[in-house]
């Protein structure tokens, strides 16, 4: 039995935006020892794929991160057979507040030797020695209080187009790299009162968990991250601190949370907080792209990609086998993120 997709994504996000019915886009995690993740990943995809569930799923050892999309006329049924395992009764969901339902085209269930990479050894510090959790109005008071310092645990694309205000946003690419980065920002404020932010919760968990093993004494958290924090606000009539939108890893790339844009078009610097994958599918770079410029430029980062996309696709597929990839990177790094100015004129010549 084929316990995975096997059907073309374009065939499959056809069918997607073709469907007569409402999605419900949402996350959850746990960190919870897990036994026979063999059996157990196969016995998930089997049950979710007859629940017509899309989305990504990791499972490992310490836990589970899921982000997926589920028919609402299968809402009951999954929710009622997610919780008949042991591990993961009564886990808490966070539910998208910007949902078109368009949010996965496929369902992955694969095991990782962690739920959320970190790059340290296994048992290197206590994960459940974790901080204190707030919630939306506790997270509000405390970020009012003097001393106070808020740290996002994202990476930079994802701070760049929406945050919470004072926030200390690392110039991070891997959250690996985000730990070590925000121990050394940190310092000198051992004894002081620490606010961790990240979209859904789970990488401040061990954040926070990180943060304590190293000294921190007043380590706090967001509970349920941006996306719970979104919901309670408008539940609740709150003044939002997060200003922007919140970055998803799905289809919809962004969920917005207030009218804020902070961010530019990386070649234009016009306002703009639209992410988009490079249409040169061995480059598919991530970057924020405007309209004018993506007309302009066929939905590619740089000349050298719309020049790859117009050429036969016997020659892009050859290009394929080499390193464009990394190539658009290094153009990235170099030239997208810090100077707006030379790409503009770049792209004029």
């Amino acid at each position: 039995m084929i316990l995975h997709n096997t059907i073309d994504k374009e065939i499959l996000k056809r069918k997607l935006h073709e469907e007569s019915y409402k999605r419900r886009t949402l996350s959850f995690y746990r960190y919870v020892t897990l036994e026979n993740l063999d059996a157990l990943r196969d016995e998930l995809w089997l049950m979710w794929n007859e629940l017509n569930v899309f989305g990504r799923v990791y499972i490992a050892k310490e836990g589970v991160n899921a982000q997926i999309s589920v028919p609402e006329h299968n809402w009951d049924s999954f929710v009622e057979r997610l919780y008949t395992y042991p591990p993961f009764k009564d886990v808490p969901f966070k539910i998208a507040v910007e949902d078109n339902g368009k949010s996965f085209y496929k369902l992955i269930v694969r095991i990782r030797k962690k739920i959320v990479a970190d790059g340290l050894p296994d048992d290197f510090f206590d994960t459940n020695n974790v901080g204190t959790h707030l919630n939306a109005t506790e997270w509000n008071q405390a970020m009012d209080l003097p001393d106070t310092t808020v740290v996002d645990i994202r990476n930079h694309y994802e701070s760049e187009v929406g945050h919470f205000k004072g926030a200390i946003l690392p110039d991070a690419d891997t959250f690996k790299a985000e730990m070590e980065m925000v121990t050394d920002l940190l310092k000198g404020k051992e004894d002081e009162k620490v606010l961790l932010y990240c979209t859904g919760g789970i990488r401040c968990e061990k954040a926070s968990a990180y943060l304590r093993h190293s000294g921190f004494k007043d380590v706090n958290q967001l509970h349920g991250g941006i996306i719970a924090y979104a919901a309670e606000i408008q539940e609740k009539g709150l003044e939002s601190k997060f200003v922007g939108k919140n970055f998803v890893f799905d289809e919809r790339k962004g969920e917005r949370i207030t009218e804020d844009v902070i961010s530019q078009c990386h070649q234009c610097g016009k306002p703009c907080d639209n992410h988009t994958n490079c249409e040169n599918k061995q480059c598919h770079l991530l970057f924020i792209q405007c309209e004018e410029c993506s007309e302009k430029m066929q939905g590619c980062c740089t000349p050298e990609c719309v020049a790859i996309i117009n050429l036969p696709i016997e020659e892009q597929r050859t290009l394929r086998k080499g390193n464009q990839k990394d190539h658009a990177h290094s153009v990235y790094k170099s030239r997208l993120r810090p100077n707006l100015r030379e790409v503009l004129s770049m792209m004029k010549r």
